[in-house]
Order: C-alpha cells, then structure tokens, then sequence
C-alpha cells in the first residue's frame, strides 16, 4: 500500500492506494471523505477520471474533486 499527501485548496489530504497485482486491480481510498474506489487495469484512463470526480464531487467542492481525480489518476498510472 502506497499513502500519498494531496494539498489543496481545502487542506491536506491523505491517499491510499492498493495494487493488487494478481487481480489486476487498484484500491484508492481518502479516510477524511469516507471515500473510496476500486478499478481493474482495463479501466484506467479518461472515463475512470470522469467515474472518479464525480463520486469525490458527492463528498466535496468540484475544484477539489477535479484536483484529487487528476492526481490520483497520475500516481495510478505510475504503478
């Protein structure tokens, strides 16, 4: 498990990010929204960061779900 900080607007956010690499699959939860989503390997990509903001934008402001859907859209794509 990878725990990454975000700062935003709206503070300092801590990400956790699973990999479970048999399943092909990713894990990411942020504890301070009670949020989290999984997706397989095949998912990753534009429509993923779409899926993602959405549900964050349920949780939080749509500038912070945008900045949090990005990044970890990028530290996903780095695995």
């Amino acid at each position: 498990m990878k725990i990454r900080k975000s700062y935003g607007s709206n503070g300092e956010r801590s990400v956790y990010i699973h990999e479970n690499k048999k399943d092909e699959s990713i894990l990411v939860a942020i504890p301070s929204l009670e949020w989290s989503c999984y997706f397989t390997y095949d998912e990753a990509g534009e429509e993923l960061q779409e899926r993602m903001m959405k549900s964050l934008a349920e949780r939080t402001d749509d500038s912070e779900a945008n900045e949090l859907s990005g990044r970890i859209r990028g530290w996903t794509g780095e695995m």
